[in-house]
């Protein structure tokens, strides 16, 4: 399986070999907007889930820290979302995440798309325990550039409140035997902003937490792979 590493504020690094990942998907604190988002997607032939917040397990390896992601068409795009990391020590981590998701596929099944493309963390996280207590003031945002270059836009824009709080999901992970060392999930997202092209060249996600002026982020350029022969 794969190994992440992350710095911590005081310089110190967690080393954490992944042997879960697992996606929240329809995670959002208000489940009202959440059925309202079903529904649209609905109309775009997306397959409603059987119940929400819904969870699909990806395989460990799709855990990267990188900075680049190969794709085979231009119909993908990434989601600012957090990550809760179980390290080796048992201790929860709090880090900044980006769910590059093939949007085609998706259209077949949410969780083959969840499968398709890579689930891109950050290099640095905090501890939990430490910023617990602000947690609903976290900012999200994300920001696209257009493939081949030009204006970098603010795409998402909120914060970690609106997202079902890590704290639900350790309840869930500790009833399913899965708060375990090695473990990482993945929060969902939030919203979208209209008018925004999702499908771009590069992705740029931030979370960062106001009481302290400190931020966590990531960026990645989406890559197109050669055409195939056969």
């Amino acid at each position: 399986m794969g190994v992440l590493s992350f710095e911590l504020p005081d310089g110190t690094r967690r080393e954490v070999e992944v042997a879960r990942l697992l996606n929240a998907g329809y995670a959002g604190r208000s489940q009202e907007d959440v059925a309202a988002h079903v529904a649209e997607l609905a109309e775009l032939g997306v397959p409603a889930p059987t119940t929400t917040p819904a969870l699909y397990p990806v395989a460990p390896y799709l855990a990267q820290q990188t900075t680049q992601v190969p794709v085979q068409h231009a119909r993908t795009s990434g989601e600012a979302e957090w990550g809760l990391v179980v390290d080796a020590t048992g201790d929860l981590l709090l880090t900044v995440a980006c769910d590059h998701t093939d949007r085609a596929l998706e259209a077949h099944g949410v969780a083959w798309s969840k499968n398709a493309g890579p689930d891109v963390l950050a290099g640095r996280a905090w501890r939990l325990a430490d910023v617990e207590d602000r947690l609903d003031t976290l900012t999200l945002r994300a920001w696209v550039t257009p493939a081949g270059g030009g204006r970098e836009t603010l795409i998402q824009d909120g914060t970690a409140g609106e997202l079902l709080a890590p704290a639900y999901w350790v309840e869930v992970l500790r009833e399913r035997g899965e708060l375990t060392p090695g473990t990482v999930l993945i929060s969902g997202t939030i919203p979208m902003r209209e008018g925004v092209d999702q499908f771009a060249g590069r992705w740029r996600v931030e979370l960062s937490d106001p009481a302290t002026g400190d931020a966590i982020d990531l960026r990645y350029d989406v890559v197109p792979m050669p055409e195939p022969i056969g």
